[in-house]
């Protein structure tokens, strides 16, 4: 994993793992990320689409030349 996005990623973990999905449901992270917004708080739908974007961004070759974009 690029450094980069390594942040991003252990946000999304941590606030994963304070949902009721992972705590109260046993459930593991891959399948609560994947949730719509009532099993996990919109913090992490947040955080879940700003580490898409990110990952995105390093795949993309014109993103890569350009830098990200300042959102």
């Amino acid at each position: 994993m690029a450094k980069s996005c390594k942040g991003l990623a252990m946000e999304l973990v941590k606030c994963l793992s304070e949902s009721d999905c992972v705590k109260v449901e046993n459930r593991p992270y891959r399948e609560c990320a994947k949730e719509k917004s009532p099993k996990i708080s919109s913090e992490c739908v947040g955080l879940r689409e700003t580490y898409f974007n990110c990952k995105r961004g390093q795949v993309d070759m014109r993103a890569r030349i350009r830098g990200n974009k300042g959102y």
